[in-house]
């Protein structure tokens, strides 16, 4: 990877060059560095499998450019990025590229100004020892994981029931997939209105599980999210094991309503695909959010808080600067309910204050809402993580933290329920008819149970159900919100949900048919 003062003296450079340039008005250079690296596990019982497979890398650096061109029809914007090089030559290529590229926007007001905020996560919170991260320790973090499944498979009184012996464990079909993966992460930036160069360093270990018992038809699913690697346990794999047993003699349900638990990868993935699109301000000002003009109203039952914090000191998804070089922190988005805050960028945020119907849209005067609608998750993130010189700044979540106005113990949660479902582990899950109208879908895979008298009673059977609800009526009908909450993130996700387990009442559910099952 590139240093940290390498991007720093590039960018200076950099902006010097492309302010002295003829024809242009204000530019911002944005010059990032990112590793991801990644260990694919790649265990079966059954047949012969390499464990660990030899661990893959993929790093990328380079500069971008936005920049303001006066022309004779008025002020035109471009975006132009080089790979691979920090030089005033490719900052040359960038900026010409920018150039060309160039466009009218009559909606663009400038480049990011300072707002008046400032930063509150300071020092060095990334983790040195991800930085410097070697293959020999990268591999023996797989390894981790798969000896702690391969501990929870042998030591299952239920699998050496079904296997008759220890040495028959291997002739279930014992299975454990999944991935490590440490993101490392620098960047720097400075701008015509901002010369000051800003930098900053991030790093996250991430790791996805699936175990099954191929034999038994049974899967179950485990993860982790955290800054450092002194954390890393590799228990996420355990936890995957521990479902996939737990899973053996799944049941079918009958299609219904119910009241379901939605565990916290459920919850995370109905909150990134379904609510936070309606949560954006890019979302109102094109008039597509369900919750239009109810900035400052209840939208959702008094039980629910959601806000999202960039600058936590504690949370693996924080950063110090955004990709815009403006302040972190935290925008609070429902509190008791009442929609309170959206999260936006500094295009977006500049746009609706300038819109003659944004008071229309939000249902209060945007100047009034300032700090509601301030620009503190412009992000340019990459596939699979990092901070990406090659596109320009969009609306991105960072920590989005979930909670409830009272916490609920797990077997609190399942009283609430009485008789119903734990939905645990979902996928394939989709709007339907627009962001706007509140409609998804999604299939229960895996980690989900029938709840009879207020217990777990039996595991609900893979690609038998999945739910056709209303994110608008979930998030009115909750019973009860959960104490504890868990980092969760989706795979080549860019945000980290901080989730707990939700009581919902009146959830729909439709049974699979046996055909559509062996479908999925």
């Amino acid at each position: 990877m590139q240093s940290l003062a390498a991007l720093k003296a590039a960018t200076k450079e950099a902006l010097a060059y492309v302010a002295a340039q003829p024809g242009v008005s204000e530019a911002e250079v944005f010059a990032a560095s990112n590793g991801n690296l990644t260990a694919r596990l790649n265990y079966t019982s059954h047949i012969p499998s390499t464990g660990v497979e030899e661990p893959k890398s993929i790093e990328s650096y380079g500069l971008g450019i936005r920049a303001a061109f006066r022309t004779p029809q008025g002020l035109a914007v471009g975006f132009g990025s080089e790979p691979n090089d920090l030089s005033l030559e490719g900052t040359r290529r960038a900026l010409d590229k920018a150039r060309q590229g160039a466009v009218r926007d009559p909606e663009f007001v400038s480049l990011p100004k300072p707002t008046g905020e400032r930063p509150t996560l300071t020092g060095k919170y990334h983790d040195p020892a991800i930085m410097r991260l070697s293959n020999p320790r990268l591999v023996e973090s797989g390894w981790r994981m798969v000896e702690k499944a391969l501990e929870t498979f042998q030591s299952s009184e239920d699998l050496l029931n079904l296997a008759g012996s220890r040495q028959g464990l291997r002739d279930l079909g014992l299975i454990l997939g999944g991935d490590v993966v440490l993101l490392q992460e620098r960047m720097a930036i400075a701008s015509t209105h901002m010369p000051k160069v800003q930098a900053d360093e991030s790093t996250m270990v991430m790791s996805f599980a699936t175990a099954m018992v191929e034999s038994q038809a049974a899967k179950g699913s485990g993860w982790s999210v955290g800054r450092t690697l002194a954390g890393f346990t590799g228990d996420s794999a355990a936890q995957a094991a521990r479902q996939a047993i737990a899973a053996v003699g799944g049941q079918r349900a009958a299609s219904g309503r119910y009241r379901v638990i939605l565990g916290p990868q459920a919850l995370d993935e109905i909150m990134e695909w379904i609510l936070m699109p309606g949560l954006h301000l890019s979302t109102f000002y094109a008039g597509a959010s369900p919750f239009m003009g109810k900035l400052g109203r209840t939208i959702a039952g008094e039980q629910l808080n959601i806000y999202d914090d960039g600058a936590a000191p504690d949370l693996a998804g924080s950063k110090a600067v955004t990709d815009e070089g403006l302040p972190t922190g935290r925008t609070d988005l429902i509190k008791d309910g009442v929609l309170t805050g959206l999260l936006s960028d500094y295009y977006n945020t500049q746009r609706i204050l300038r819109d003659a119907k944004g008071r229309e849209k939000l249902g209060v005067d945007p100047a009034s809402a300032s700090q509601a609608i301030a620009p503190r998750n412009g992000f340019r993130p990459g596939n699979g993580g990092g901070r990406n010189f090659e596109s320009t700044p969009g609306t991105t979540p960072t920590n989005l933290v979930i909670q409830g106005r009272r916490g609920y113990s797990t077997q609190e949660l399942l009283r609430l329920v009485g008789d119903g479902i734990y939905i645990g582990r979902i996928w394939y899950t989709y709007p339907v008819n627009g962001i706007s109208a509140g409609d998804f879908s999604g299939t229960i895979v895996g980690d989900s149970y029938i709840i009879k008298d207020g217990r777990l009673a039996a595991p609900v059977k893979p690609n038998t159900l999945r739910m056709n609800d209303n994110v608008l009526r979930v998030i009115n009908n909750i019973l009860g919100i959960g104490s504890q909450r868990r980092g969760t993130v989706r795979w080549s996700s860019d945000q980290i949900t901080w989730a707990p387990e939700v009581a919902v009442a009146d959830f729909q559910l439709e049974e699979i048919s046996e055909y559509m099952e062996r479908v999925y």
